[in-house]
């Protein structure tokens, strides 16, 4: 994240039970408001520099050193974080005390000089190609909203979205004849994922019997498969516009972050896939049945957002027959 220097006459920070919490606000607004910072960011950061304002517990930050700091990340080992967590506390809290600077509020950040653990890299969990076709039969034909489920389900696996991304998604960035959609990730970047014909049908299906139900009243007709190309008009002899979310809930809304999440969890324990199914589970399964398939690793990190190739590499560690065949088809002594 980088900072930008703010007009002098910037604000006082809000008041607040503490100076720190007010600062923390301002930074918050700052993020979001001037850094265009994704919606989860800005939370992330938010939660991760409250439980650095409950630890000060009063404490003048201006007067902290080098050793408060490090007893400060003692503190957070204490608090039983995954590694990952315990390492964006303290990017959170660098970043935060770079705000700090740029207000004139800190001389130095002495919090740069925190050594950041070194990570051990988890391989994360993947499910087969057999348990992904299972979780697509779980939503059941004739339950409330199984249509709208099953596409979901077939979107998350089809793109390798995270749930935020599919929650975001609009009506007029799915394009079904053209077999793609425009996705938006972090620090809202643009990036297009093909489409299979089985997403696309599964999309079609409850874009026509029904996404129209879910509007306000259930009194739309549903809509044609061109609709997603047209910012998402009603046929049928109907003109009354629905939202623009691709997939909402039954009363007409966006359908949440969290609500996928609960969605998924239900149907994995249908069909009795592991309790930790997430939807970045589809995530990692997508990246993984790609690389096994033979993608190029460039590819598949344009598919899936990532700034920095290290992150998809670490997919390559979860089929070893892949790197099987790779050395034996490029190493001369194979």
């Amino acid at each position: 994240m980088v900072l930008t220097r703010r007009k002098p006459s910037s604000p006082k920070p809000p008041a607040s039970r503490s100076l720190v919490r007010g600062w923390i606000e301002s930074f918050t607004a700052y993020a979001a408001g001037e850094c265009h910072l994704s919606e989860n960011t800005v939370a992330a950061y938010r939660r991760d520099l409250l439980r650095f304002d409950e630890w000060l517990a009063g404490r003048n930050v201006v007067k902290l050193d080098i050793q408060d700091l490090a007893d400060y990340a003692g503190w957070l080992h204490t608090k039983h974080l995954a590694p990952a967590s315990l390492a964006r506390h303290l990017v959170s809290l660098k970043i935060f005390f770079r705000y700090l600077q740029l207000e004139g509020v800190l001389r130095e950040n002495l919090a740069e000089l925190l050594g950041s653990q070194k990570l051990w890299q988890r391989v994360p969990k993947v499910l087969s190609p057999q348990q992904v076709a299972m979780l697509f039969t779980a939503p059941l034909r004739g339950e409330p909203c199984w249509r709208r489920d099953r596409a979901l389900l077939e979107l998350l696996y089809a793109t390798g979205c995270r749930a935020s991304e599919i929650s975001h998604l609009r009506l007029r960035d799915v394009h079904l004849d053209e077999g793609y959609c425009l996705c938006r990730g972090k620090g809202d970047k643009e990036r297009l994922v093909p489409l299979n014909g089985q997403a696309v049908a599964a999309v079609q299906a409850y874009l026509l019997h029904e996404r129209g139900q879910c509007s306000a009243g259930g009194a739309t007709a549903g809509l044609s498969s061109s609709a997603s190309n047209t910012g998402g008009q009603a046929t049928r002899g109907t003109r009354t516009m629905l939202p623009e979310w691709l997939f909402l809930s039954y009363r007409g809304r966006r359908l949440r972050r969290e609500r996928i999440w609960e969605l998924l969890k239900r149907y994995a324990r249908r069909v009795g896939a592991p309790p930790e199914v997430s939807p970045h589970t589809l995530r990692h399964s997508f990246a993984t049945h790609l690389l096994a398939g033979g993608a190029d690793l460039r590819l598949v990190q344009e598919m899936l957002g990532h700034a920095s190739i290290a992150t998809t590499q670490i997919y390559t560690h979860v089929d070893p027959t892949r790197l099987k065949a790779v050395h034996r088809k490029f190493h001369p002594r194979a």
